[in-house]
């Protein structure tokens, strides 16, 4: 007991930040006030009450308690708009997922390509943090190192994140989720809708059209008890505890709490990480009301962290450097805090209808010493200006509506309308070192640089993104037919600052209206669902610059189309799904000294995936996205029919477990990802090669002392292969993992 409460002591308490120096804020924020301060404390007691509690109990745990993380359900029940979908057939992935405004679908309902990897794909991928999950997805492609300071990931050939995954959301809000990473330990399912979610999830922060990704958190659903260690590649130690309870009147109660802490050197040359994380899930359920409230604090110090290099103009391709290798200098660094809240109100008025709210909002400080690299010639040298910045981001969402269900004639409807305001402000303050040269494949040991800190952090943006939705979900002929409609009006306020005089240097402010229109049709029954839907991304117009002869003018946000149709089939414990897509993202452009919004992107596609059980011990997760991604207008001959930076024709994953007879409880795992080559450059003149890894593993499920027990060991790029493993929106290159150990027990 004394162990487990000094452990989450260490875990959950505040954490100096910036090495050791305060971020200059930029005006009050309730997350970093004393009431922030006692909610984290009190976090800390109750996760120390809990284990209190688990140590007076004697009783082992019961069959439910032991094989719950391994139960694959499957059910045919439409979920209700907040419920949970139910895992399917082989645990790994879940039977639907929400879909913005409308909430939580059955996979064979959405007119959308919608995949749901739950907690048990999580654990199972030893992952640190959503990125390790999605990167087994045909149709996402990381385009972050590891040991970077942010996940960034392409979806559909369109960049989602970079240096700024607030454009995730979080229990279907933006805002919320933590701005640089979203570590494992407090994630429940990881939702990828694919494809523009304009009017279901209100404009992505960032613009982002391929795609949307999803983070439910973790709450109470059972009373659980779990503990964990964790080992990595050299010396990367560390554990976390999991604890859930229900507890009233009718179990209306729950508890959910979660913390972490590792630490040690990681399979990068120089690299030594810290984290720490704890998580909290509060909620309250009767007959017509529910509240529920999350609470997140992280904190992640990186000693050399990897950063992607960028190519320069003209500069073939370098051969990929070995995984392990690190340009990054040993006395460079980076130190992240983050903190974020979620409170969730419903509220059934009558059987028909429910109105519901939601707040939450994240404030993420981010203290460093680096700077992004770049490649100056074919023989791999680079050169790089650190600098000493400091960044503190402040968003928060509210949003609220009214949900109800009513029926004309034969056809049963439910529409929602929903209100909600998403801010941000982004500040950043910057000091810059002295210039020094490296080698990709022979890094130079660099003298101590310790440029001062930035006096403040300057205000650098705010945004507002605001609007009004209205959709109606119909089904019809014994739900063989549904129809969703929807239409959302977006408002963009955006500001940019002068950095020196605080001044206002640019304003924009204009509306958009975003349709949706989704068809399921099911001919032969509920295993067959056809789906085609056309829908909409939006993201922030441009003004054209001082040397155009339009110059201020504003444009209205960008509008990308897509439309899709696809099918469904579900085999009973398999689910097989085949999609084709075209997306259309316009840009802006100089013609004849003119800017005019005559740029474009184009992105076809054809997608294939199936996951499931292929027979008793047999269970499978894979796919293949082949993608076209064109830019159709660029108003210059020399790019003109190119294809797009940072996307490959062909990207292919396919993971298998299979179940040992021989030896109960023991399971064999293994993994493959394929990448085509794609270009760095919209000239198409900078290439990087084609990769494929593979992954191996094993787990065993076991009983000790009464207590059942999971250890896991994963190998990633078993064959150590060195590869790029791609390029980013900007033309920045990722270069892959080395051959990596982990090693888990969970108890």
């Amino acid at each position: 007991m004394t162990g487990s409460a000094r452990f989450l002591d260490i875990s959950l308490s505040p954490v100096a930040r910036g090495r050791g120096e305060p971020l200059s804020a930029m005006r009050v924020d309730p997350l970093s006030s004393p009431a922030w301060r006692g909610l984290r404390t009190s976090l800390a007691l109750t996760a120390l009450a809990a284990a209190v509690q688990v140590q007076a109990q004697t009783r082992p745990p019961s069959e439910t308690d032991a094989t719950l993380p391994e139960v694959s359900v499957t059910d045919t029940a439409a979920p209700s708009a907040d419920s949970l979908p139910r895992a399917y057939a082989g645990g790994q992935m879940a039977r639907g997922g929400r879909l913005g405004v409308l909430g939580s679908t059955d996979t064979m309902d959405a007119p959308f390509r919608i995949d749901s990897y739950t907690a048990q794909a999580l654990e199972n991928r030893q992952a640190t943090s959503a990125a390790d999950v999605l990167a087994t997805d045909a149709s996402v492609q990381i385009n972050t190192p590891s040991g970077d300071v942010a996940d960034g990931f392409f979806v559909r050939g369109f960049s989602v994140g970079g240096d700024n995954i607030g454009e995730m959301a979080f229990d279907g809000l933006y805002g919320v989720a933590p701005n640089y990473r979203l570590f494992a330990d407090y994630i429940e399912r990881v939702e990828i809708l694919k494809g523009p979610a304009a009017m279901l999830y209100g404009m992505s922060p960032n613009g982002a059209v391929g795609g949307s990704i999803n983070i439910v958190p973790k709450r109470a659903a059972q009373d659980l008890t779990r503990g964990r260690i964790d080992y990595g590649t050299r010396s990367e130690l560390g554990g976390g505890l999991d604890v859930s309870r229900r507890f009233g009147p009718d179990r209306q109660w729950g508890l959910r709490v979660n913390g972490s802490h590792h630490g040690g050197d990681t399979a990068l040359d120089n690299q030594h990480r810290k984290a720490t994380v704890g998580a909290m899930s509060l909620d309250f359920q009767n007959e017509r009301t529910s509240a529920l409230l999350h609470l997140i604090y992280q904190r992640e110090a990186v000693d050399a962290p990897t950063r992607r290099a960028s190519l320069a103009t003209g500069v073939p391709a370098p051969g990929a450097p070995d995984g392990r290798r690190n340009i990054t200098q040993p006395w460079e660094w980076y130190d992240a805090t983050e903190r974020a809240a979620l409170l969730r109100l419903q509220h059934d008025m009558t059987s028909r209808l429910t109105w519901f709210a939601g707040w939450g909002a994240t404030l993420s400080e981010l203290d460093r010493l680096f700077n992004t690299p770049s490649i100056i010639n074919a023989a791999g040298d680079t050169r790089v200006t650190p600098a000493r910045a400091r960044f503190e981001v402040r968003r928060d969402n509210l949003e609220t509506g009214l949900r109800g269900q009513f029926a004309t004639g034969a056809v049963k409807h439910t529409a929602t309308l929903q209100w909600s305001r998403y801010t941000d402000h982004w500040g950043m303050g910057s000091v810059a070192g002295v210039a020094y040269t490296s080698n990709l494949y022979d890094p130079i040991l660099r003298p101590e640089q310790n440029p001062p800190a930035p006096d403040g952090v300057p205000r650098r943006s705010a945004n507002t993104l605001s609007g009004f939705s209205l959709s109606d979900t119909m089904r019809m002929l014994d739900d063989r037919l549904i129809v969703m409609l929807g239409l959302r009006r977006q408002n963009v306020d955006s500001t940019s600052y002068d950095a020196t005089t605080g001044a206002v240097a640019a304003r924009y402010d204009k509306s958009a209206l975003t349709p949706m229109v989704g068809v399921v049709v099911k001919p032969w029954g509920k295993d067959v669902s056809l789906y085609a839907n056309a829908s909409q991304g939006l993201s922030k117009g441009d003004t054209a610059p001082s040397t155009a002869d339009n110059a201020g003018e504003v444009f209205a946000p960008y509008k990308s189309k897509q439309y899709e149709v696809g099918a469904k089939f579900d085999h009973g414990r398999l689910m097989t799904t085949v999609s084709l897509f075209q997306i259309a993202k316009p840009s802006g452009l100089m013609t004849n000294n003119t800017y005019t919004v005559d740029g474009e992107q184009r992105n076809r596609g054809l997608e294939l995936s199936t996951y499931g059980n292929l027979s008793a011990s047999w269970r499978i997760h894979g796919g293949i996205a082949w993608t076209d991604a064109k830019l159709t207008r660029t108003g210059n001959p020399a790019t003109q029919g190119n294809r797009a930076i940072g996307v490959p024709r062909l990207r292919a994953a396919l993971g298998l477990e299979h179940d040992l007879q021989a030896i109960p409880g023991l399971t064999l795992t293994g993994g493959l990802i394929h990448n085509s080559a794609q270009y760095v450059d919209t000239a198409n003149t900078q290439r990087l090669p084609g990769w494929t890894t593979a992954d191996l593993g094993l787990r065993w499920r076991t009983d000790i002392g009464g207590r059942t027990t999971t250890f896991r060991a994963l190998v990633r790029n078993v064959t150590n292969r060195n590869y790029w493993a791609g390029a980013s929106q900007w033309g920045t290159l990722s270069v892959g993992m080395p051959r990596t150990l982990q090693v888990s027990a969970a108890v």
